[in-house]
């Protein structure tokens, strides 16, 4: 295993990378966030709206999000570790057999699964999740400032979002299915043609992946 400590923010002018924060998130396969902790967590969001699969906990906002407004996070290059009703020693080990199962994938499934990803950049739209925003930062002025009046009270309107259905074909990781071996077979001709319309497998072209 190879690591490389890059403890300074990315941009083009970096004399070590030389890429810029959105080009060296593209040309990763995998992000690897398996947070403690986390209110909300960027990194794998960003990863999220630029088509990059990521690794997130059920102790972050963002993974907690993903399994409240996606059927199937997995299957959308969303991998939830389980951080909060299981050991650390549990954990660790399905992280790593998060990480070897995506290493086991074809190309194909890869650039299937990077489309997915892709296409929940909408629910992370800053036009949905403004609302949120507002009642949480009314919430907490109201609680500490008992006499907070604010201009605009929010209110939910009754309506939520758009909850992502499992794709018509996908994959699992053993991790999530006990007692049962890996499934990494995926079914091209039954997949959404959204999916796999103008790829070129021919070429290397997959998707901006590097």
């Amino acid at each position: 295993v190879k690591v490389v400590f890059h403890p300074d923010f990315l941009n083009s002018d970096n004399p070590l990378l030389g890429l810029s924060y959105e080009e060296f998130i593209r040309g990763c396969h995998l992000g690897c966030f398996p947070s403690y902790y986390e209110p909300w967590g960027y990194t794998p969001a960003e990863c999220t709206i630029m088509g990059i699969p990521s690794i997130t906990s059920n102790l972050s906002g963002f993974g907690c999000f993903m399994q409240e407004h996606v059927s199937d996070p997995q299957a959308y290059g969303i991998y939830i570790l389980d951080r909060k009703f299981i050991s650390v020693e549990e954990s660790v080990r399905q992280l790593a057999q998060t990480m070897f199962d995506f290493s086991q994938l074809t190309r194909k499934q890869r650039i299937l699964q990077r489309n997915r990803t892709e296409r929940l950049s909408d629910l992370l739209d800053w036009k949905k999740l403004h609302k949120y925003y507002n009642q949480a930062r009314v919430s907490a002025l109201s609680a500490n400032y008992p006499e907070f009046e604010p201009d605009i009270i929010p209110t939910s309107d009754g309506s939520n979002l758009y909850r992502y259905p499992k794709p018509c074909s996908s994959f699992a990781s053993s991790v999530y299915k006990a007692n049962q071996e890996p499934d990494v077979s995926i079914d091209l001709e039954a997949e959404d043609s959204l999916d796999i319309e103008g790829l070129d497998l021919e070429d290397g072209g997959e998707n901006q992946e590097s």
